[in-house]
């Protein structure tokens, strides 16, 4: 509709009405994420801009969200939430960190009939509760759940979990997974929580995972929540004198962890496909809009995958191109 006034002059009126019959809505989508500075949620944003290339072509838009810290996540997402409704968003992409502060937010935009996708964190269950098209995402608490794992079968007997995010339901479910993950193959596992003003602060994990450490030292896996949490805790490894005894994992992964898996530094990373998760999600909301296409499989998993030193390789060539 936007693109038939400019070639009103050269059709009959026929023609007109037959090309408004046949015109693509524009899709305004709004995303809700993670601070765009945060190098996972870079790659998501990547995703869903690049998604937003279609829609942009067709006259829509993509519009990212994000919070300026993560203080007080589950409130301030859901004012980005209530944003995105007052300014027009024909469709949102959300996740559901903390249910109980942005359940609310969620509820409203489904009661406004604006079509919703949860990515990244509250799996099925939140899609299903809260109205929603689809849930893209990885399973969060099976990601935990491989690490304990991986790292128990590598003969880690006590890991440590480091919760940045407290009450992060995302988070929680990493940290329980990762537990249990250990425990099933005979090992212990623990969780340490931090302050949320520790997120992404390389000094304050790393200061605390080597008191941790020295206070408890038969800890030998510490399980990380995000890539920027995972290269503190090599570093306060390294502080505590306990390189090459105590092992990494961690969700996510840039560059740097890459290279610490080739050298040994890190054992392994858990792979959740944020790329895929922004980019996979705009584009079901845009082809709903616009032609009302659906995806019949509501949970549609983009993790969890297992990055060691036997696929390192082809991994980083993705991280150089920023999908990875």
């Amino acid at each position: 509709m936007k693109n038939i006034s400019r070639i009103a002059g050269t059709l009959s009126s026929a023609a007109i009405a037959a090309c408004a019959a046949t015109a693509v809505l524009a899709a305004d989508i709004f995303v809700v994420g993670g601070k765009p500075d945060d190098p996972f949620w870079s790659i998501v944003k990547r995703g869903a801009e690049d998604a937003g290339i279609v829609a942009e072509a067709q006259g829509g838009s993509v519009t990212w969200l994000g919070p300026q810290n993560y203080d007080n996540l589950g409130v301030d997402a859901a004012e980005l939430i209530r944003q995105a409704i007052d300014q027009g968003a024909d469709a949102i992409v959300g996740p559901n960190w903390v249910p109980e502060a942005m359940d609310p937010a969620f509820q409203a935009v489904t009661d406004a009939g604006i079509p919703l996708v949860i990515y990244n964190a509250g799996g099925i269950e939140a899609a299903e509760r809260l109205g929603a098209m689809n849930y893209v995402g990885s399973n969060d608490y099976k990601g935990g759940f491989a690490g304990g794992e991986y790292l128990g079968n590598s003969g880690k007997t006590n890991g440590v979990c480091l919760n940045t995010l407290p009450g992060a339901a995302n988070i929680e479910a990493f940290c329980s997974g990762f537990v249990d993950g250990i425990q099933s193959v005979g090992g212990t596992g623990t969780v340490l929580p931090l302050p949320a003003t520790s997120f992404g602060s390389a000094t304050a994990v790393a200061q605390a995972l080597r008191a941790h450490l020295l206070q408890n030292p038969d800890i030998n896996a510490v399980f990380a929540i995000g890539n920027v949490d995972a290269n503190s805790a090599v570093s306060g490894i390294a502080q505590a004198g306990k390189t090459g005894q105590v092992h990494v994992c961690g969700m996510n992964f840039d560059e740097s962890i890459l290279n610490n898996i080739k050298t040994g530094t890190q054992a392994c990373a858990i792979d959740q496909q944020g790329y895929h998760q922004g980019y996979l999600a705009v584009s079901i909301l845009n082809s709903y809009v616009n032609y009302g296409l659906t995806v019949p499989t509501r949970e549609i998993l983009t993790g969890p995958g297992i990055v060691d030193s036997k696929n390192v390789d082809a991994t980083l060539a993705g991280v150089k191109e920023g999908t990875r």
